[in-house]
């Protein structure tokens, strides 16, 4: 495996962890400031300082993106509502484009009404059929700009409202049924905090192999976990094995960054952004 101890070139931050510090311009100033070159910012933070604004600071700076989060969203009720799900994914591709994202990653969705809390469906074979349907559309348009689309497989407990896609399985059967070249065009996210509990992950990340595997999460599982959502861990302060999953990743020929993914609510958002980014570069050496 590649030896991380003295180097964090490959270190990115997923800009939700650091939701609790301001706009991304001071996120992205943080960053720099601890010598970090990789970031992978949210679309809601983009828009509010302005995609242009975004633009500037990532070229000046000369950052680098190991992706845009988050496109997807795809199961509607009908057919107005799927194709403003496409209308949106459409922009959210010429965004990572002119960004220079590795993968613009997609978050694929749930059962319509579901994420607003008030789920308008219980079909959960028309949701997965709709996310099939918009994936395959953004792809086509996605394939024709050079932008690399990234399905990410969620947590079972998501299925409803986030994601109905919750396996590394399901999400590599939609890659080889959309994309059977294997060129690159579409491929997966491996999140730690999603996928750790899984028997098969092994074995469905050797099948990924290095041109689907887009993007590699890393957080922690706490026990006790008190919120779902918004409590995940720092690298080392839970149950999953990282380094055993890195090897998995690289053996399978990932050389791509280590994304930092944490929603914290609780802890991290609360606390200063130095000793966040600080706590991420030392953890990143000594517990993945």
């Amino acid at each position: 495996m590649r030896d991380f101890s003295r180097d964090h070139r490959w270190l990115s931050i997923n800009t939700a962890t650091l939701r609790g510090a301001g706009t991304l311009d001071t996120i992205i100033e943080a960053c720099v400031r601890h010598g970090i070159r990789a970031i992978s910012p949210w679309r809601d933070q983009v828009h509010a300082i302005g995609l242009e604004r975004t633009t500037e600071l990532v070229r000046g700076l000369t950052l680098e993106l190991s992706g845009y989060c988050r496109g997807g969203m795809f199961p509607a009720l009908d057919p107005a509502g799927r194709r403003a799900a496409l209308d949106d994914n459409r922009r959210a591709v010429d965004e990572a484009k002119q960004l220079e994202a590795t993968c613009l990653v997609l978050v694929v969705g749930g059962l319509p009404g579901a994420l607003g809390g008030t789920p308008q469906s219980k079909d959960l074979f028309a949701a997965r059929a709709d996310v099939r349907d918009g994936i395959a559309a953004t792809l086509e348009y996605a394939r024709s700009v050079g932008m690399p689309l990234a399905i990410e497989p969620l947590h079972p407990m998501y299925c409803a409202d986030r994601a109905c896609v919750n396996t590394l399985a399901q999400a590599l059967d939609l890659c080889d049924e959309l994309d059977r070249s294997a060129g690159g065009a579409l491929g997966v996210v491996v999140d730690a905090y999603h996928v750790w509990w899984d028997p098969l992950l092994k074995s469905q990340i050797e099948r990924a192999g290095d041109k689907r595997l887009l993007a590699f999460h890393i957080c922690d599982w706490l026990v006790p976990t008190t919120d779902l959502l918004t409590d995940r861990g720092m690298m080392g302060d839970g149950v999953i094995d990282l380094p055993l999953m890195r090897s998995w990743m690289e053996d399978a020929g990932y050389r791509g960054f280590h994304e930092v993914e944490i929603l914290s609510s609780n802890n991290w958002w609360r606390r200063d952004p130095d000793e966040v980014l600080t706590t991420c570069r030392v953890r990143h050496q000594t517990a993945c």
